[in-house]
């Protein structure tokens, strides 16, 4: 799913658009046992509550897509009988309503999920009457395309409340307050089936997590039965270890300064595409030899990417660089510069060592405070000649 698609399901989650038929939800306490559980149609909430629902729901669409939201797709296995998804695809179709289905969906949670405490599995079904655009993009409310009917999932850490003083009105005192158990936003959850095209596709699932770098691997397997791509963070690491390896001894600033100016204008040319920016190892390889890489290099990649990435892997862009910044560092000092200003940045031999020289132009600013940049050789000064 990209940006806009997300967005206009999240727009359904507020009380002026909301058509979400029903909410169901199990209370599971740290020993995986079921507290309790609810089902009522959504609309039949208080007003208050609903609004706390709806922060919860939204939070499970937001986040960074290729970190926090990932679309994932269903093996062909999985949509066989007693499959992940022929389940999922069960659960939506009952609308919530069918107790043996929903029972089943909190045991397979139960079994899967891995969390030390109290936490509470929500789970409603909507039916979004889809409309139609005009060629100029704007929405037409009486020509509506499809019905596009889903499953919303989160789970949600329930915790006790920090301990503290409280006013009582009543009695005009301070007291020791009461505590009690709090629902806190969800640490993961799913949208099923995935809106792609402003269209239902049942062969995928949006995936939510709250920790990027914990994507819960034996629970999506579980649940889902969905492979998992890897981890923003080990696509970082993979592609420094991708670059290491192919460049040996001759990976130096110049080099990585190519590549990061290369990769830099490729965000750049991509900014008002809505989907992510994806690299797959030919992409990658292609990156490398704009970027001064030598042929001879080059021949190492392709045994590098496998043995690093895996053949069939692709990497982020957003992922494996930052957009914002450019950094040198070293032990002892750390440099940040503005990406597109890495020519202010070279590599010079002076006395025998490898220097990094920064050219000082404009306002220079030590500790905050304005100071002079040391003048030119050869320069004079109002003593001089």
């Amino acid at each position: 799913m990209i940006k806009q698609e997300i967005s206009e399901i999240k727009k359904l989650l507020t009380q002026r658009n909301c058509s979400i038929t029903r909410i169901c939800g199990c209370y599971v306490d740290g020993e995986k046992n079921k507290k309790t559980e609810f089902k009522q149609a959504f609309l039949a909430l208080p007003e208050e509550e609903m609004f706390k629902y709806f922060e919860i729901l939204r939070k499970t669409l937001s986040g960074t897509l290729g970190k926090n939201l990932l679309t994932l797709e269903f093996p062909l296995a999985s949509e066989e009988e007693s499959g992940t998804q022929e389940f999922l695809l069960r659960l939506r179709d009952s609308k919530l309503k069918n107790d043996v289905l929903l029972e089943e969906f909190y045991d397979k949670i139960i079994s899967a999920y891995e969390y030390v405490g109290n936490y509470l599995i929500l789970l409603v079904h909507d039916a979004y009457d889809v409309p139609g655009k005009a060629s100029d993009g704007l929405e037409m409310e009486d020509a509506s395309d499809e019905v596009y009917e889903y499953i919303l999932a989160c789970i949600c850490p329930v915790e006790l409340s920090k301990p503290g003083l409280s006013y009582n009105a009543e009695e005009n005192t301070f007291q020791n307050r009461i505590r009690d158990w709090v629902v806190s936003l969800p640490e993961t959850g799913f949208l099923f089936p995935a809106f792609h095209d402003r269209s239902s596709d049942i062969h995928s699932t949006l995936y939510y997590t709250k920790d990027a770098e914990e994507l819960k691997e034996g629970f999506v397997e579980q649940l889902l039965g969905c492979p998992l791509p890897l981890t923003a963070g080990s696509q970082k690491e993979t592609f420094q270890a991708l670059i290491e390896e192919t460049l040996g001894e001759t990976c130096d600033i110049e080099i990585v300064k190519n590549i990061h100016d290369t990769l830099t204008e490729m965000v750049e040319e991509h900014k008002e595409e809505p989907a992510p920016l994806i690299l797959d190892k030919n992409e990658v390889k292609t990156i490398l030899a704009n970027s001064g890489v030598t042929n001879e290099k080059l021949e190492q990649f392709d045994r590098c990417y496998d043995e690093t990435a895996g053949e069939q892997t692709s990497l982020l862009v957003n992922n494996v660089m930052n957009a914002r910044t450019f950094e040198v560092k070293t032990p002892d000092v750390v440099i940040k510069v503005s990406p597109d200003r890495t020519d202010l940045i070279e590599t010079r031999n002076i006395n025998g060592r490898d220097c990094l020289v920064i050219a000082l132009d404009g306002n220079v600013e030590v500790n905050g405070i304005n100071v002079r940049s040391a003048p030119q050789a050869g320069a004079g000064d109002e003593h001089g000649e």
